[in-house]
């Protein structure tokens, strides 16, 4: 992992950090100096993360809290309880995903894909504005997915109630977020806030595991083993994440998808400043967000 900036003093939220990338990215937060408080949906991993980050890290200033980021009563009560104990946030990574096999609904009725990837942050991040206002400069880092390129959106079936698939509802997930990442910098462009979006690169990690059916599990980890080797370890594939956060060379990009540390021009549609401007109003009011 490439040296760091002195981040004492500094206080990082870091989404989906109980293993793989996000843990990664906050063991080297950690080790900067900042104030790190790790996010995970199960108790017992979120101990263990947290335990090992201290470790890896030496540092005693790390916190680990829980949220189901297919809840939006969970998310509320993330950003209150991040809010009432830090003043001020400089770094927000949305890194928290996942894949559902079949078409799942969360409690508010929602397509799990689209309700975990996309709106869970995208309610968090603006629940959490003050506290980065505050923090400016402060950046907001959104893991996406190159598989974004193949996303797409329907408006009048953003939950796909109609030709569900595993690949299509991850790839419309991650199209809202670099569609999302696009307008916030617009609303954000002078505040001192920025936002930028990235794809970590083919990453050994088990987020695709349970998205397997129960009879390709065996195969599926056969194929898993066999590519490994060919893949990017959760080390390497966080180096996005830590780069986006930390470089001094990317104060005062926003609004932008990277890959492997680089700009690169995001898919046409995520390019698109109306379907920005719609798919913002269209999750605000799904997560009932006010002054949207």
């Amino acid at each position: 992992m490439s040296t760091t900036p002195d981040l004492s003093g500094k206080t990082v939220v870091v989404t989906g950090a109980t293993g793989g990338i996000g843990l990664e990215a906050a063991v080297v937060f950690a080790r900067a100096g900042a104030r790190v408080a790790i996010v995970g949906r199960d108790a017992a991993r979120a101990e263990a993360a947290l335990a090992a980050i201290r470790q890896r890290s030496g540092s005693t200033t790390v916190e680990a809290r829980l949220c189901d980021f297919s809840s939006q009563a969970a998310v509320r009560r993330l950003a209150a309880g991040l809010a009432d104990d830090h003043a001020r946030i400089d770094v927000l990574v949305n890194n928290a995903g996942s894949v559902h096999r079949r078409r799942t609904l969360t409690e508010d009725g929602i397509e799990a894909t689209f309700a975990v990837n996309h709106l869970g942050p995208f309610l968090l991040t603006n629940l959490l504005l003050d506290r980065l206002l505050a923090g400016a400069p402060a950046r907001i880092v959104n893991v996406a997915s190159t598989q974004h390129y193949e996303g797409t959106l329907d408006f009048d079936d953003l939950g796909f109630e109609r030709g569900y698939g595993i690949l299509r509802a991850y790839a419309r997930s991650k199209l809202a977020n670099v569609l999302f990442t696009r307008e916030l910098a617009r609303r954000l462009a002078g505040a001192g806030v920025t936002v930028n979006a990235l794809h970590p690169g083919k990453v050994a990690t088990g987020i695709w595991s349970h998205g397997a059916p129960p009879w390709a599990r065996a195969p599926f980890a056969a194929v898993f083993a066999a590519a490994r080797p060919f893949m990017l370890t959760p080390e390497r594939g966080a180096q996005t994440i830590v780069h986006l956060a930390t470089a001094p060379e990317v104060a005062g990009m926003t609004g932008l998808y990277f890959e492997k540390n680089r700009p690169k021009p995001p898919s046409v549609l995520a390019r698109d400043d109306a379907l920005a401007r719609r798919l913002w109003d269209a999750s605000a009011r799904l997560v009932r967000l006010e002054s949207a």
